[in-house]
């Protein structure tokens, strides 16, 4: 009880608004960080900074390992590029793999809906064994449970993942340090699009897949190729731009990108200034940012783009200094502008 009493005395927001100012919001951007950062970090987490990653390493009997959770909601079920099994495979070994484990088991906890399909459930444990037999996983244990009619949304689906650190290098944000170069592995925004367009009944020129992928071989691959990495994280909720302010105020640091450098399909450009979105922002299912040291940059960007999961990987920036933690990025017009944490998500319901 004493936790809960000190955080409703520190709390910034009084505790009993906290309820609607989530559904006002939709729980996404900045309040999702500050509810972290005021309401469960207190409570749950001890001395242990790895709480701020994708997946916390733990040390048991002198062996390594990583675990992590995650839930997938997304609307709908079935996507170009990928459903809701095979995203929810793809999402907990990529969170594992920023962490530079080898992802090793799954447990899969199914919530349906009254009245669901049988053929549509078929349909999604079959991708998702097909995703983890491709991932390299095993699924070995789980959990079924049916809510009423109108209470589920069809299916949701709850995973936890395991996986062994097999290097002895810290990958967490805190580790970021002035003088590291950022890469990312691919494209962004296609996977927001791609949910959106099928939402919306949009249709393009071109058809727009989700770029949902497992990440941990090209990860893996860094690590044997003796790339010293300091920080990885996927680029899921929030995109590109949310999770380097989330790495920059963890660090401490300031970090600089360039618009230029960072690869967006024409497609997915076009696509989001007719809807009215920045790609930044947009969720990816299959994209990474690292953040390593200047002498291993040309290396690492190499061993990427030699990687079908990489082929269009870029050097987007830089660290420049220790800071209270801010992201700037140099437009195409050489100006340079603040990259913020949006408020609430541009998308909602796409993981």
């Amino acid at each position: 009880m004493k936790a809960i009493e000190d955080f409703s005395l520190s709390c910034p927001i009084p505790l009993a608004e906290y309820p609607q100012v989530l559904l006002a919001h939709g729980g996404g951007g900045k309040l999702m960080n500050q509810l972290i950062e005021t309401m469960f970090l207190p409570v749950f987490s001890g001395n242990s900074p790895s709480v701020r990653h994708d997946s916390a390493v733990l040390e048991i009997s002198g062996c390594k390992i990583a675990f992590t959770t995650d839930s997938y909601v997304i609307r709908p079920l079935f996507f170009p590029g990928g459903d809701i099994g095979s995203l929810a495979v793809h999402g907990t070994v990529n969170d594992l793999a920023m962490s530079g484990a080898r992802p090793l088991y799954l447990s899969v906890g199914l919530i349906l809906e009254e009245g669901l399909p049988m053929k549509t459930l078929w349909q999604v444990v079959c991708s998702l064994q097909r995703a983890a037999t491709e991932s390299g996983v095993q699924v070995v244990t789980g959990d079924t449970k049916v809510v009423d009619r109108g209470k589920g949304d069809g299916i949701f689906i709850n995973t936890a993942g395991i996986g062994v650190v097999e290097h002895s290098q810290v990958i967490s944000p805190q580790s970021v340090q002035p003088g590291d170069v950022l890469l990312v592995n691919g494209d962004i925004g296609r996977h927001g699009i791609a949910i959106m367009a099928v939402r919306e009944g949009l249709e393009f020129e071109t058809a727009i897949e989700s770029d949902s992928a497992p990440l941990a071989s090209l990860v893996l691959q860094l690590l044997e190729a003796g790339i010293e990495i300091h920080c990885l994280r996927d680029l899921t909720r929030g995109g590109l731009a949310s999770a380097l302010n989330e790495i920059a105020t963890a660090a401490g640091v300031t970090i600089n990108i360039v618009e230029d450098a960072i690869p967006v399909r024409e497609d997915v450009q076009g696509a989001c200034e007719i809807l009215g979105f920045d790609p930044l922002y947009v969720a990816n299912e299959g994209r990474f940012v690292a953040f390593v040291p200047e002498a291993f940059a040309e290396k690492a960007l190499s061993i990427l783009r030699s990687h079908p999961l990489g082929s269009h990987a870029s050097i987007i920036g830089s660290v420049t200094e220790k800071s209270s933690g801010q992201v700037f990025m140099l437009s195409r017009i050489g100006a340079s502008r603040i990259v913020d944490m949006l408020s609430g998500e541009q998308l909602p319901r796409i993981c």
